[in-house]
Formats: structure tokens, C-alpha cells, sequence
């Protein structure tokens, strides 16, 4: 294809000042350099995907898709949607599987290592990085995604879609963090995660599931400060952009425990299906998140026994989950929207692979899991349906990073005009290799790894680099052919290194350099849960002694 001038000036000039909505989104370098070689197909593509969607709104009224997207915690690829596999594992994903057959599968999916940082990037389209969030806070924090980032939630709003968001969010403690104040009309999350709902809380220390925070003797512990009372922490709170914000079943003095924990996640079941009735039943187009926080489940508090052949900890509540997942996809039919709904279902990263093999879960095709920056730990199940516009059934083995998504559901919701033009979005719009049935159309072919804010892979078309340390001569480095070694164990160095070294040096070069003109930012500071109308005294005190902890080092 021809390399045009506008091509590489967009390449080289372009600056942050250059920020108005019709200027084009700013994408990290290696986007240019795809384009600079299929401009003029991209624009052909762009063409066809735009007759794709005007077809699919005058069928619909004029109204662009509903979108669900479902974000399942810590699960790897393999565990939905292949019965064989299941067998392999020793229980069944049926309605999810179900699912599958009538969705495309993106194989080649990358998410983050951990909780926080794919959750930022679906949300805000940006590698956590960006704005300090590529960490994940299991305690109180006194941090969080800032107010300034534009989330998917606030691009589709802009587009008159109604918002909704139930279950886990796991993205900050301080109010301008939270989902009722980054674009959703309601929202009912938790402010932690599974660290204080299921690993330290009464029944998982009894069970010594965490250790050495109440299951001891503590005479000699003067610190009273330094372990976490995971019941004085907040929980799950509720309201809208207007407020009031209240933490919802959890009263003064009563404790965390296995029970509260399954109250909570049926909670958010029922409230899951309660909002998809309202939302069907309103004049708008609507976008409704569910992101559950089961399988993750670590004590055997509670539980009748096994459910399946596994017995696993987290592979019982999986199963679960794909019940009430089937009851969700029963009720999309019910209510007649299937046709004009997008349904998004997938994992955030890998395994936990710490409480493995209790949990009934363990690496199979990549190696690693949680927290690693192996595929282990960021290939993930991930389907798409939208019936009659998405091929059914279908595979795209093209890359795909979950960023991507805040792109393509904003080009298909018909908002992505509102897209901010004043940062550097990472995620590309993938909606020709989506709709269009063809895997070369995709507009990736590479994701940098980070963990947290330091890169530490490179994965190019099939291979991958694992970064060597400062002064190591990259010709040496360990190079892995993931088609033909999916569990990194036999490096490639040489066979790659000799021609590849210096590419791959290059692409994260150019990915630095874009980074002086879009420079990261921290996140957002401020007080804990503030806000909350209904903060109990033991969560209050939780916030003073974690006030005067981050106050001491100016003391």
C-alpha cells in the first residue's frame, strides 16, 4: 500500500495541543505503523463497516446495539466454552458454552496481569500505566482512577445510552473512583476485592486460607494498625451520579464472613437481572455491566459438598456463575433483545495460581497465571455475540487487547466521535476484523506487557520477547515462538534474536518516545470512602489510622 505524507506527519507532529473532537485518536506509534502500509484498505474496510452498521440501525428503529459485557475474576483461557476441556477438567460450563457456539471467540485476547489494570483498560480504552493504576490495592488505599479519565461508560452516555453497573469494580476507595462517578446512572459494586471479601475475612482465617492476622496470640503485637480488619473495611455501596451513596447490608458491629460473602454475590445476581428488566423496559439504549466477583470463593465455609467431578474451591462457584450466566442469556430472550444486543463475556487474566490446586484450577495450554506477564497470566476467554452482525460460532486468532474494547463498542454504539482526542488512547478500533470476517483486518499485531509500570514482554504477531534487564545485548534475550512453544519453555534467542533483537528494541523505543509526548500521570489521591452517608464507627476509625499512616512520613 502507499505511504502517504499525512501518514508520517501524523507520525511525527502530531502533539497534545492538537486535541479537537474532529481531529483523529491518538494511538501509541505502532498503530502508524500499520496504517502507513494499509491506509487505503483501512479506509475501504471503514466503508464497509459503516454500510454494516447503518443496515443494522434501519433494522433497529434507528437505534445502535444494547451492550452487556460480563468480566468473569481470575480465570484463564480454556476454563469456557470447550466442553472437551471442561471433561479435561472435571466439570461443565454448559450455558456459557452454549453461548460460545453462538458467539466468536477472540483466541488471541490480552488482558492485564491483574484485577485493576484490565479493568482500567476496558474502561478508559489506556494502559493503566497511563495514569498510575497498573497496581492492584487490596486494602484501604486512598487512591484511585481519576476523575478526568473518559470512561466507556461516559463515551456512551454522550450517545444517549442509560448506564448500569453491578459487581465487582475493584478500580479505587475514594469517591471520584467509583462507578456512579465515572458515567453509570446506578451502580451497586464493592469498593475492595476478594482480598478482604473472601481470602482475610473471619471464616477464611479460621480456615487459615490467610495467616498471622487473628489466629494467634497477640501479646506481642504492638502494632495494632498493621493488619487489616477486613469487616471494618467498606463493602458494597449503592447510588447514582446524584447521590445519596450508601455501603448497603452490612450494619455497625457485624462481621465479614463466608456467609456475607454469598449473600453478596446473590445480591448481585438478582440485582443484575433486575436492572436488565428496567433498562429493557426504557425508551434508551442501554449498557449494563456485570462483573461478577465468584468463582472466587477460598473458604468451605458453608458449602454442601462438591459440585463436580474437580470438587474445586473456585471450580464449584464457577459453575454456579455459568447457571446464573445461563439465566442472564435466558432472560436476554425473554425480553426479546438478543438480536439487538452485544453480550461481551470474558476473563479479566489469569488463574489465581497461589491457592492452586484447592481452587480446582491450574494452568493448562499457557503457563502462569495471576500477577505473571507469561500468556499464562494475560490470555483469557473471551466471546462476542451479536446475532446476524458477528459471525456465530467463529474464531478470530487475530490479536486483540482488551482496550480494544473501549474502541470497537464505541464505533458500534455510534459513539465514538466522543472518544477524548486530548490523550493517547491505546485501545484500536477492531471492528472491520469483528464484522467484516477477516482475521488479516485486524488493526493489531502487537501488545507491550507491563507489570505494573514496568515492561516486561513484547509480543509481536507470534513472537514474544521477555525484555532483558538494563545493559543486556537484546541479540541474547529469551524469545519464544508462541504457535509452536504456547508455554514459553524453549527459547528461541538466537534463531530470533539475530534479526528480531534490534525490532523489537525499536517498537519499545518508539513506544517511549510517545510517551514524552503523552507523559504518564499518577492517580487520583483522597480521602477514603468520603462521601458515604452511612460509614459505620469501625470503618471510620479504619480511615483515621490509615490517615495518620500516610500523614507520618511528613510528621
Amino acid at each position: 500500500m502507499k505511504l502517504t505524507w499525512s501518514t508520517i506527519l501524523t507520525i511525527g507532529f502530531m502533539t497534545p495541543s492538537a486535541h479537537a473532537q474532529e481531529n483523529p485518536i491518538q494511538h501509541d506509534a505502532e498503530f502508524y505503523i500499520l496504517k502507513a502500509q494499509h491506509e487505503e484498505q483501512w479506509e475501504h474496510d471503514d466503508a464497509a463497516v459503516d454500510d454494516a452498521l447503518a443496515a443494522f440501525r434501519e433494522a433497529n428503529d434507528g437505534n445502535p446495539p444494547n451492550i452487556i459485557s460480563v468480566l468473569i475474576d481470575d480465570l484463564g483461557f480454556g476454563d469456557m466454552g470447550i466442553p472437551e476441556l471442561n471433561a479435561v477438567r472435571g466439570y461443565e460450563t454448559p450455558n456459557i458454552n452454549d453461548f460460545s457456539d453462538q458467539a466468536m471467540r477472540m483466541v488471541r485476547m490480552y488482558t492485564e496481569p491483574s484485577c485493576t489494570p484490565t479493568r482500567v483498560a476496558q474502561m478508559t480504552g489506556r494502559l493503566p500505566v497511563r495514569m498510575g493504576m497498573g497496581n492492584t490495592q487490596v486494602d484501604i488505599a486512598g487512591e484511585g482512577l481519576p476523575g478526568q479519565e473518559v470512561t466507556l461508560a461516559e463515551v456512551l452516555k454522550q450517545a444517549g445510552y442509560a448506564t448500569s453497573h453491578v459487581g465487582k469494580w475493584h478500580m479505587g476507595d475514594i469517591p471520584e473512583s467509583w462507578a456512579m462517578n465515572q458515567g453509570f446512572d446506578y451502580a451497586q459494586h464493592a469498593i475492595h476485592q476478594q482480598g478482604q471479601l473472601t481470602i482475610f475475612h473471619d471464616d477464611a482465617i479460621k480456615e487459615q486460607v490467610s495467616v498471622a492476622i487473628r489466629d494467634y496470640d497477640d501479646k506481642y503485637t504492638v502494632d495494632q494498625w498493621f493488619r487489616p480488619d477486613a469487616s471494618a473495611m467498606m463493602t458494597v455501596i449503592e447510588g447514582d451520579p446524584d447521590g445519596p451513596i450508601r455501603e448497603i447490608r452490612m450494619e455497625t458491629a457485624e462481621r465479614w464472613n463466608a456467609a456475607k460473602y454469598d449473600e453478596m454475590n446473590q445480591a448481585f445476581q438478582d440485582k443484575t437481572m433486575e436492572e436488565l428488566e428496567r433498562l429493557a423496559g426504557g425508551e434508551a439504549q442501554f449498557f449494563l455491566q456485570y462483573w461478577p466477583m465468584i468463582p472466587l470463593d477460598n473458604t468451605r465455609t458453608g458449602r454442601t459438598g462438591p459440585k463436580s467431578a474437580n470438587g474445586g474451591l473456585y471450580v464449584d462457584k464457577m459453575q454456579l456463575l455459568d447457571q446464573w450466566l445461563g439465566d442472564l442469556f435466558v432472560k436476554v430472550d425473554e425480553l426479546g433483545l438478543a438480536d439487538n444486543t452485544i453480550i461481551v463475556v470474558m476473563g479479566d487474566n489469569g488463574h489465581f495460581t497461589k491457592y492452586s490446586p484447592q481452587s480446582g484450577f491450574t494452568p493448562m495450554i499457557f503457563r502462569g497465571g495471576k500477577a505473571d506477564t507469561t500468556e499464562g497470566g494475560v490470555r483469557v476467554d473471551a466471546f462476542i455475540r451479536w446475532p446476524g452482525m458477528i459471525e456465530a460460532d467463529g474464531l478470530l486468532n487475530s490479536i486483540i487487547h482488551v482496550s480494544d474494547l473501549y474502541t470497537t463498542l464505541s464505533r458500534f454504539a455510534g459513539a465514538d466521535q466522543f472518544i477524548p482526542r486530548d490523550r493517547l488512547i491505546d485501545g484500536v478500533d477492531q471492528s472491520a476484523a469483528l464484522l467484516l470476517d477477516d482475521e488479516s483486518k485486524s488493526r493489531r499485531d502487537h501488545v507491550i506487557i507491563y507489570s505494573d509500570k514496568k515492561p516486561e514482554a513484547i509480543v509481536k504477531d507470534q513472537l514474544k520477547l521477555i525484555l532483558p534487564p538494563p545493559g543486556k545485548n537484546p541479540i541474547a534475550a529469551k524469545f519464544f515462538d508462541l504457535y509452536r512453544d504456547t508455554r514459553e519453555e524453549f527459547s528461541v534467542s538466537t534463531e530470533v534474536g539475530a534479526w528480531g533483537g534490534q525490532e523489537f528494541v525499536r517498537i519499545l523505543a518508539r513506544h517511549m518516545a510517545r510517551k514524552e509526548k503523552y507523559p504518564d500521570t499518577p492517580p487520583a489521591y483522597g480521602v477514603p470512602y468520603e462521601g458515604i452517608e452511612n460509614v459505620r464507627p469501625e470503618t471510620q476509625q479504619a480511615v483515621e489510622a490509615f490517615m495518620i499512616k500516610r500523614a507520618s512520613p511528613q510528621q
